[in-house]
């Protein structure tokens, strides 16, 4: 059939939700299609892009960020355009974008961290992992926390990537951060920290651990800081050594050699001292009378295998308490519901096949309406993770505009943008933003740091002239 949408005549008009590595993605993916003329507008809360890669990856990691040249080039795209400090259900509704396109994309992430469930959770002190990742990496929205680094001994819950980052940050000299885009106002924090004693809480065995070997290894290598681990756990049970050996999984025997290898190693003196357990559970925070967190009951725990096979922790009747200060859990990940849009609230991801999202009461797909992303699938994965994910979400896109299954919107994209324009008038474009970055960066240069962010949206505002 002849396609009377996706021509130069009537272009395919997409709205994506959400600026992170998943939203350039989709973009990506669309624009790729030759047969397609298509149209992408990226609609996020923030006035920066990027998502994660600015405001979660851990500013001792900059090569990591480089994936946002490939970021850059997406938005060169003429049919792009970037409607930044946008906010969906608020400036613009859902009843809007049905309005003005043809296909909406829901990439908003994973936004959330997933409680413990334990005693003493909520004590001052205690805190989800990604408000201080958000905190020293200079999101707006979390740059007035504060976190209490007179402590001299701190628990980091989970052992992620995001975990290992977190316990990364607690443990670097003011020297090694100072090179780096940290925020400042989190470098001048963590230049006065009195943290001693950092401890890396896992409740499976070391061959479970979800951190990668890099993220192991660059723990062993911090300046000021040993690393050890308890060799009683470092050693794999029957069940995960007869796991491994079936397997042959060389990444998680040699991650097990790296962990071995901690267990082993003297301290030298250093005036930091990182702890790698294994093996235990957190079953309450205790407080010191005045609301403050004092210390941690933790479970030692075993493993025994689910009836789908996974090794799984069963805690035992042995207990015993860590005296810290501050807690951080990082222990899975959850999103958001958006206004108006199915979601499935055991699961954390918006209500969805392949991609589709799908109405909740007929399980049948909504026309115009995907997601990508953790939103999606859930916290799984890392960066790259989403562009296979971006492009089956694509697919779906495609094949329902092959058929005709798509909204049809009567506004053209001068009517977006103008609609845009008068419900937030302080929009930010890609051009705003690229002038932004030049800023960013060349404030850096002056303190031979990659750059200096601006951590308020009404500093952008002012710097942009608004």
């Amino acid at each position: 059939m002849t396609l009377t949408t996706g021509t130069p005549a009537r272009p395919l008009r997409v709205a994506i939700i959400g600026a992170g590595p998943t939203g350039f993605y989709v973009a990506d993916h669309v624009f790729q299609n030759a047969q397609v003329v298509a149209e992408v507008d990226l609609i996020d809360r923030l006035p920066t892009p990027y998502g994660l890669v600015r405001l979660g990856v851990a500013p001792d990691h900059q090569k990591i960020k480089f994936v946002t040249t490939a970021f850059d080039k997406v938005a060169a795209n003429p049919r792009f355009r970037f409607y930044g400090g946008v906010e969906f259900g608020k400036d613009v509704t859902l009843a809007d974008l049905r309005e003005h396109y043809h296909q909406i994309v829901y990439c908003t992430g994973a936004q959330t961290d997933r409680r413990m469930g334990i005693p003493g959770e909520d004590l001052a002190g205690s805190h989800p992992a990604t408000e201080f990742v958000a905190w020293y990496n200079g999101h707006p929205d979390y740059r007035h926390c504060e976190f209490d680094l007179t402590q001299e001994r701190v628990a980091v819950v989970g052992v992620g990537n995001v975990a290992v980052d977190v316990v990364r940050i607690l443990c670097r000299t003011a020297e090694e951060l100072a090179a780096t885009d940290i925020a400042d106002y989190a470098l001048e924090t963590l230049r006065h920290s009195r943290v001693k004693e950092v401890y890396l809480l896992g409740r499976r065995g070391p061959a479970q651990a979800a951190f990668t070997n890099p993220e192991i290894k660059e723990l062993g290598e911090l300046a000021d800081a040993d690393i050890t681990a308890l060799p009683d756990e470092v050693e794999l049970d029957d069940l995960s050594r007869a796991a491994v050996e079936r397997s042959e999984d060389r990444a998680t025997r040699k991650k097990v050699e790296i962990l071995r290898g901690y267990a082993q190693r003297p301290a030298t003196g250093k005036s930091r001292r990182l702890v790698l357990r294994f093996l235990v559970s957190p079953v309450e925070l205790r407080g010191d009378g005045a609301g403050r967190v004092a210390a941690m009951r933790l479970v030692r725990n075993e493993l025994y295998a689910s009836s789908t096979g996974a090794l799984q922790p069963r805690a035992t009747d042995r207990f015993e308490e860590l005296q810290v200060g501050l807690v951080f859990r990082s222990v899975g990940y959850r999103g958001v519901p958006l206004p108006g849009v199915p979601f499935n609230e055991s699961w954390g991801v918006i209500l969805n096949d392949k991609g589709r999202v799908l109405d909740p009461s007929s399980k049948q797909p909504l026309v115009g309406e995907y997601t990508a992303g953790w939103i999606k699938r859930g916290p799984t994965g890392v960066i790259g993770t989403n562009k296979p994910d971006a492009a089956e979400t694509v697919e779906m896109m495609f094949e329902d505009l092959e058929i005709g299954a798509v909204l049809q919107p009567p506004a053209t994209a001068a009517a977006a943008e103008a609609l845009i324009r008068e419900r937030q008038p302080r929009v930010v474009s890609y051009a705003d933003w690229l002038k932004l970055n030049e800023i960013e960066v060349q404030r850096g240069k002056a303190q031979r740091r990659p750059r200096i962010k601006f951590t308020r949206v009404e500093e952008m505002l002012a710097a942009l002239g608004r």
